[in-house]
Formats: C-alpha cells, sequence, structure tokens
C-alpha cells in the first residue's frame, strides 16, 4: 500500500521508519528548514534528514495550499502523521481513500493537543501511553485503532519521556497498523469521559514563581526539560534550571541561599536543590559550580513583570 508521512522533530523518525516496513512510503512531508543557533544557518527538521538519507522524496510545504496541493498529488492510499506541527483541513483528509493515521503521546481521551507528555508531567500522572488514531477534524478527537501504556518514571524529563514514547509508537505501528490495513482492526470511538486538554507550551508558563510547592516545582523543571526550559531572573540575568532535587531546608519563597555550596531554592511549602543550571550565554553547569563562580552568593528571584 502506498503511503505518505507527516513529521518534523526527532520524535517521528523512529515512526518513519517503522511506516516504511508495512507501507511504500512514496513521500515525506515535513516543515521548511528554519534557522537555528548562533549562525543563523537554515537547518533541516530531524525527520527530512533521515527521509533524504532513506532515499524519500521531501517536501516542506510553506503554506496550506501548498500542502493541500503536495497531499492531493501524492498519489497515496493512506496518510502517516507524527508531531508534523500543521493542522490539516478537511480537504486533506478527504484527499487519500484510507483518510490519515496519527500517532499520539497519551491515552486518549487524556491530553488531547500540542504538549500531551509535559502536561502528563507536570500533573503528575503515574502512566501514560501512545494512541494510535485515525484523524477526524477535531483536535485529537478520532477513532483510536490501538493503544499502548507505560509508566512515568519518577526521573523522567519532557525529553526523555517523548524519547521512549517515540520507539513505543514505532512499535505499535509495526504491530497493528497490518492488521489496520487488513480490516483486522476496527477503530474505536474515543471515551467520553476523562477528556483533558494539553496546550501548547508556553515560555512564560515556564518561570519559575515562588508560590509554587516544591513537588510541582520538580515536576515543572522535568516537564520542561528540554523545551521551553523552566527559567528565572536573578539580578536580571535569566537562568535555565535543567535538574532539580528535593531539600529539607527552610528557605523564604522566592530566596536562593547557599547550603553545603549548593543553591537551594524556597518555594511556598518547601525548597528544593537547583542541581543543574544554565546562565544566560554559557553552558549547562552544576549547581555547586555556579554558586561557586558566585562566591557563594545567594539572592532573591526578580519579580515577574506585572
Amino acid at each position: 500500500m502506498r503511503s505518505i508521512f507527516l513529521g518534523t522533530p526527532s520524535a517521528a523518525v523512529a515512526s518513519l521508519a517503522a511506516v516504511m516496513d508495512v507501507t511504500d512510503v512514496g513521500l515525506v512531508i515535513t516543515r521548511p528548514d528554519r534557522a537555528r543557533g548562533r549562525s543563523g544557518r537554515p537547518t533541516p527538521p530531524p525527520v527530512k534528514a533521515a527521509a533524504l538519507e532513506w532515499g524519500i522524496e521531501v517536501a516542506q510545504p510553506e503554506n496550506r495550499d501548498e500542502l493541500e496541493d503536495r497531499i492531493a498529488g501524492s498519489d497515496a492510499d493512506i496518510g502517516f502523521v507524527v508531531a508534523y506541527g500543521r493542522i490539516l483541513t478537511s480537504a486533506m483528509l478527504q484527499s487519500l481513500p484510507r483518510g490519515f493515521v496519527n500517532v499520539h503521546f497519551s491515552l486518549l481521551p487524556r491530553w488531547r493537543g500540542a504538549a500531551p507528555v509535559e502536561r502528563a508531567l507536570l500533573a503528575g500522572d503515574d502512566t501514560t501511553g501512545v494512541s494510535l488514531m485515525k484523524l477526524d477534524e477535531g483536535m485529537d478527537t478520532g477513532p483510536v485503532i490501538a493503544a499502548v501504556e507505560t509508566p512515568i518514571a519518577s526521573d523522567e524529563t519532557g525529553g526523555s519521556l517523548t524519547g521512549r514514547l517515540s520507539y513505543l509508537g514505532a512499535m505499535l505501528i509495526d504491530d497493528t497498523v497490518p492488521d489496520y490495513l487488513r480490516g483486522r482492526l476496527v477503530p474505536a470511538s474515543q471515551l467520553r469521559t476523562g477528556v483533558t486538554l494539553a496546550p501548547r507550551l508556553e515560555r512564560t508558563e515556564a518561570r519559575i514563581d515562588p508560590g509554587w510547592t516544591a513537588a510541582h516545582a520538580e515536576r515543572a523543571i522535568r516537564a520542561f526539560n528540554p523545551r521551553p526550559g523552566a527559567w528565572f531572573t536573578l539580578d536580571g540575568v535569566r537562568i535555565l534550571v535543567h535538574a532539580a532535587s528535593p531539600s529539607d531546608e527552610t528557605i523564604d519563597p522566592g530566596v536562593i541561599a547557599s547550603q553545603d555550596g549548593a543553591p537551594v531554592l524556597g518555594l511556598a511549602d518547601g525548597s528544593i536543590r537547583l542541581d543543574v543550571v544554565q546562565p544566560a550565554g554559557k553552558a549547562p553547569m552544576a549547581g555547586t559550580a555556579w554558586m561557586n563562580g558566585r562566591r557563594g552568593a545567594g539572592g532573591r528571584l526578580d519579580p515577574a513583570p506585572s
């Protein structure tokens, strides 16, 4: 069966490989190259790099009309979508005989939307998973073909959990898509209960607030690693926090103090140790190294703009 694949980030590469195992992928559609880093040079998305290496034609539509034309002219039977980054219109969904199948990184109907992995971590969920779903015009509301559940480890970050789910998604494609294409798996409508939404991440919500509980702050630091990165400003300098751990120290909310050479941040109901930080313009470093550079001086977080 001839297919097309729509995806962009590294989390979609494993699924592309799996789709190649079970169908004939004639075209990969991904987002345009974007300038990244200090050089400002256009960088191809990971899916594009993988597709070219594997000898698959790549298209990078700049707008909705171009995307619609490429899908309609693909002569494919079915499409697969994994973190493509653009919503497909009704006309696009109807342009392929077998429609589109989406790999979504949650157990639907929980966490419909753009950031299901991070929202699950923020909420303190014990488990998550991957759903294979037939796309409809709603936001992740289509019938589910198959799903796989997995526990969330206490130390998982948004990045590490996304990476793990990407391989579970690829395994789900290998295990279930052949039966689905043969009519042996019939998609089931999602439950109407248990629906939660996972809106796109905003940098402002990743700003560490002294009013947070210590448990929420620890979850947020893991959830926002690597994107958009939990952060605060101190003396006008933005500091990213890549890793933190619980602390028993009693410190006023919003105050950073040195405890045994390590920075400890006071919060509403306790404190956390800042294990890995990254001041603006510098590489990530151990919290102790950062405090050494400050000669042990702590401080109070700058207030958020009103």
